[in-house]
């Protein structure tokens, strides 16, 4: 079965060419990302070639968030790594598209094609949860800027043909004085060894070293002391697009329960029919019925222009929750069986942890709600 909301009807022609496509360019391919851990290049350039990459700018198919969020369920379902490596690209195209000079506009269609690969680089050895706390240095120098520092967890980094880079251009002013910059990969080095990931594997997850890469002053995004705004917006986007994912996976997580409940067999009946079963499967449905009507919320509230940075948050926090929760509930209604690692459970599991830490730890999340509360 596929546990969908009923208001998705209306999208019925969108679901049904994402499912197919994924069903046939993704899934076949998931077992294989994660225990292989590269780049699916492959995979990537598919779906770059059928248009699913920026599928809500008007470089692309100028398609609305609420369809964004159904097709990164879709995605995350069958590879929460590929669900992520879009998810990237699409928050670069919205960085460059709507913050970045009409040059850099320029990449967004090679972008959106697969034919270059970017990274946003935010997070550092010491600044996760605390953005404000970078240490990246980007010195002015005869109308120039000389970046200096290490950033780390950044997805897309060992491949990435440019990224956007944060750092201080003026130490004493906050978060008002962080800046981005466009820097090409001649500019920084990854590190020696690359990471070894517990999920999501197959993301390309590194660090960018730069020493002393100078860059000019066109190389800025936006406006000098912006950056901390323009990653902000980026998150309350996509925060939606993690929820999204997140509900994906528990899904694939809930559906493979049923299934196997639905046929295995103990003291002569399916395991189905027992009550402590059943009472599982429901719970899951509902909490992912309900993180799901969250995401849905916050991606409309996108679409129609309004707030949404305590909606966004909401339902990031909400839907990470419950795709640690399911999955590992799912894996229980597998008993041992669940366990070897020939099944997906367990990469379901890694997986969902991964989504109660990035874009914002639930923490933070709850921070955020509750500012937004109490304003």
């Amino acid at each position: 079965m596929t546990l969908r909301s009923d208001q998705d009807s209306e999208h019925a022609a969108l679901l049904e060419r994402a499912r197919g496509f994924v069903a046939e360019e993704v899934e076949p391919h998931a077992a294989r990302i994660d225990r292989e851990a590269e780049f699916p290049r492959d995979v990537y350039r598919r779906i770059a070639e059928e248009g699913w990459i920026g599928l809500t700018r008007p470089e692309g198919a100028r398609a609305t968030f609420m369809e964004w969020t159904l097709w990164i369920e879709e995605l995350a379902a069958a590879s929460a790594t590929v669900a992520d490596v879009a998810l990237t690209s699409d928050l670069l195209a919205f960085i460059l598209g709507e913050f970045g000079s009409k040059e850099q506009r320029e990449l967004v269609g090679p972008l959106l094609a697969g034919e270059i690969l970017g990274a946003f680089a935010l997070t550092e050895p010491t600044a996760g949860s605390d953005a404000a706390a970078i240490e990246t240095r980007a010195e002015h120098d005869d109308g120039a800027y000389v970046l200096t520092g290490t950033k780390a967890l950044i997805t897309l980094a060992d491949v990435a043909d440019w990224a956007v880079v944060l750092a201080k251009t003026d130490p004493e002013a906050g978060t008002r004085g962080i800046t981005a910059f466009m820097v090409e990969r001649a500019g920084f080095r990854n590190a020696e060894h690359p990471y070894e990931m517990m999920g999501q594997r197959g993301t390309a997850v590194g660090e960018l070293h730069l020493e002393g890469y100078r860059v000019p002053a066109s190389a800025i995004v936006g406006e000098p002391g912006e950056g901390f705004k323009i990653a902000l917006s980026a998150l309350d986007s996509g925060r939606i697009g993690i929820a999204a994912l997140a509900v994906g996976i528990a899904r694939a997580a809930f559906e493979a329960a049923v299934r196997y409940a639905g046929h295995r067999r103990q003291f002569g009946h399916p395991i189905a029919s027992f009550q402590g079963i059943q009472w599982m499967l429901a719970d899951m449905a509902t909490h992912i019925e309900a993180a799901r009507l969250l995401t849905h919320r916050a991606a409309r509230l996108r679409d129609v222009g309004r707030p949404h940075t305590k909606e966004a948050a909401m339902a990031k926090m909400r839907a990470s929750d419950v795709a640690m929760e399911t999955t590992i509930n799912a894996l229980q209604v597998h008993g041992g069986a669940g366990y070897r690692k020939d099944l997906p459970l367990e990469r379901y599991v890694r997986d969902a942890k991964l989504t109660q830490i990035y874009e914002g730890t639930n923490q933070i999340q709850r921070i955020v709600i509750a500012r937004e509360i109490l304003e």
